[in-house]
């Protein structure tokens, strides 16, 4: 077994490996839109055809690899079904045709041994292939923008990208034409796309930040199997190559993996806002009782008049009538350094081992403080408790009392 086909083989799994998972990450995310069943079948198909070859790669199985044919000429129809999940329209009949009668002709006749007929049988199945997602894409490209909503606009936009990106990699797939590639792209062609689109589905500052930490894999990823490639002796070119292509659709699917774990994760375990949302709490005492249950909150206290009698509640209204939530480290917040109002936030704070304070009502006093970890304090977090703060002052004061913790 050559490096080539152990190459191949590892590539192909990592795609198979990918794949799955965001098959069950667009499931999980919606199970019940049509959309997300195309989808799901296309890369079904997809994800056949790299465990199909890797296994008879791996194998040996001259017939595993005439069978892979059958979902390789079977994926322009998974393109097309979800192009017109895309458009909400039929494609175009004589396309749908082709499509089919393609997928049958090539499909059947690889299957029965005509895939080694190489280079005839390669040019065929690389045209259907690269027609028939070409004619997708430019389906997508040329739609009735008006018909559709923005936000389905711009991900038709990212898709038609997407199909373009990975038409260089579905052709080195084809070693009858291009003999002299070291290794096949198209498992990691396939593994960019579903990245892509996972990313795509995320909110505006998400999706910016998984493209940053995509980018940061891709880059990381090669420059990792550029160096373990120099471990081997006699490395060459297309040796590196290998290890490059092997590290980088590892690192991807991985993160994959790692991210949709992480979802799966966090949907289950309830943020402070959901607990919220869903609590009987109808007074701003209640609410607190209920904050204090969550992780983020159990750390807190509350203080009112009664109980910050030695910090001077007259300075401490004064400070806090125009502020709603103050960070420790963002201290003076935009008073005088020798302020004797901020003197005393920054002491009670300190008093507490307090990162924030959350502003109930400045006058009568009525605050919480608490202490944020290091490794939960990111924007989400700010912005949590920043909501909190507005629904706690916008309920109820209810009975008088502490909550403390």
């Amino acid at each position: 077994m050559t490096s080539a086909i152990i190459a191949n083989a590892i590539v192909n799994v990592c795609g198979v490996i990918g794949l799955g998972v965001a098959m069950l990450a667009l499931h999980h995310r919606d199970a019940r839109n049509p959309l997300t069943l195309r989808l799901v079948i296309a890369l079904g198909i997809v994800a056949l055809l790299f465990l199909v070859r890797s296994t008879a790669w791996l194998t040996g199985s001259s017939l595993l690899d005439d069978l892979s044919v059958i979902p390789a000429a079977a994926i322009p129809f998974g393109a097309l079904i979800v192009t017109e999940g895309l458009l909400r329209r039929h494609a175009p009949r004589a396309l749908k045709l082709a499509v089919i009668i393609g997928a049958v002709v090539l499909g059947l006749g690889g299957a029965l041994g005509l895939g080694h007929l190489d280079m005839a049988y390669a040019v065929a199945l690389a045209l259907f292939q690269l027609g028939a997602i070409a004619a997708c894409a430019f389906l997508l490209a040329t739609r009735d923008r008006a018909s559709l909503l923005a936000s389905e606009n711009r991900s038709i936009d990212r898709m038609t990208v997407g199909a373009l990106i990975v038409l260089p990699f579905i052709v080195t797939d084809f070693t009858a034409l291009m003999p002299d590639i070291p290794v096949r792209l198209g498992a990691l062609g396939a593994l960019l796309v579903v990245t892509a689109v996972l990313i795509a589905g995320s909110s505006g500052e998400a999706r910016w930040h998984g493209v940053l930490l995509t980018v940061l894999r891709l880059v990381s990823s090669a420059l990792l199997g550029l160096a373990a490639a120099f471990v081997a002796p006699d490395v060459d070119a297309a040796q590196a190559a290998r290890f490059c292509a092997i590290a980088v659709s590892g690192v991807l699917t991985i993160g994959l993996m790692t991210d949709t774990l992480r979802a799966f994760l966090e949907a289950r375990a309830p943020g402070v806002l959901s607990s919220v949302a869903i609590s009987p709490a109808t007074t701003r005492d209640q609410l607190i009782a209920e904050l204090l249950h969550h992780p983020l909150f159990e750390s807190a206290q509350r203080y009112r008049d009664d109980d910050l009698a030695a910090y001077d509640p007259l300075l401490l209204h004064n400070r806090l009538s125009t502020h709603r939530v103050l960070r420790r480290s963002d201290a003076p917040w935009g008073h005088p350094q020798g302020d004797p109002g901020v003197e005393r936030l920054v002491s009670l704070m300190a008093a507490a081992n307090a990162t924030h304070l959350v502003v109930l009502s400045p006058d009568p006093v009525d605050i919480l403080v608490l202490a944020i970890p290091v490794i939960s304090a990111d924007p989400a977090t700010e912005t949590a408790i920043a909501l909190v703060q507005r629904i706690l002052i916008m309920a109820d004061a209810g009975a008088p009392g502490r909550a403390s913790a």
